[in-house]
């Protein structure tokens, strides 16, 4: 098969990477090129790094991240309260397989959506489907759902990620719907799936926020014993930068 032949077959298929690759070992001289299990090799390896690319392309896209962060962009220190241990536990999102949570606390400017990005982008990398969301949008989500009947719709839509990232958590009144969308979401992801949830509220006052008492008992009870807390310190990150 001619060499232009075989490299538009492959991308026919969809096979991009492979493509490439035969485009790349055609360009070297005759005696230079690999033999046929090296080239296949080749072949594949190419394959699976440009497939595991536009997996990752895709997954941010659907991501829609607040900030573009990855975790060796995170300032480790004892200002900070951030230690490069307690990062070291989170970066290989293990806590995301076992279904447990991560709760960022502290006040504005410490770098609590930053961080939150950062490991919702280590997320996508490494193949898990990751959301999103501020409290503002989440209520407004929740307000046009509950006008159009299809509350149920959007809460299984959103358990279909495996990381889901609620930032600025506190920041204003919570609603009798927000409180029983947040209750199913952490029913329905308990031990399962996971959420990243940001405050400048320290973690003793949630219960105070979250005001019903029952319900906020509930919520509570499913975030703390599953969940890993960070609590950030230190002057804003905002003034340092400026």
């Amino acid at each position: 098969m001619d060499s232009n032949i075989l490299i538009d077959r492959l991308r026919s298929l969809k096979l991009n990477g492979m493509a490439e690759a035969v485009s790349d070992m055609l360009a070297l001289p005759a005696h230079m090129r690999p033999s046929l299990e090296s080239a296949v090799s080749k072949m594949v390896e190419t394959e699976a790094s440009s497939r595991d690319e536009y997996r990752t392309l895709r997954l941010l896209k659907a991501a829609k991240l607040r900030m573009k962060a990855t975790l060796d962009d995170v300032t480790c220190s004892t200002t900070r309260n951030l230690t490069k241990e307690q990062l070291g536990a989170i970066a290989d999102c293990g806590f995301i397989r076992r279904g447990e949570n991560l709760l960022i606390t502290g006040l504005t400017g410490t770098g609590k959506s930053f961080l939150a990005c950062a490991v919702g982008y280590q997320a996508c990398v490494l193949g898990m489907k990751t959301l999103y969301l501020s409290m503002n949008h989440f209520t407004d989500h929740l307000k046009q759902a509950r006008l159009d009947g299809t509350i149920e719709t959007m809460l299984a839509k959103l358990n279909k990620n495996d990381l889901i990232i609620l930032d600025d958590f506190g920041l204003q009144q919570m609603d009798a719907n927000t409180r029983i969308a947040l209750l199913t979401l952490l029913e329905d992801r308990y031990e399962k799936k996971s959420m990243i949830i940001t405050s400048q509220l320290p973690l003793d006052k949630w219960y105070e926020y979250i005001a019903e008492a029952t319900l906020a008992d509930a919520i509570m009870d499913r975030l703390i014993n599953s969940s890993h807390h960070l609590a950030l310190d230190g002057p804003s990150l905002r003034k340092r930068r400026r």
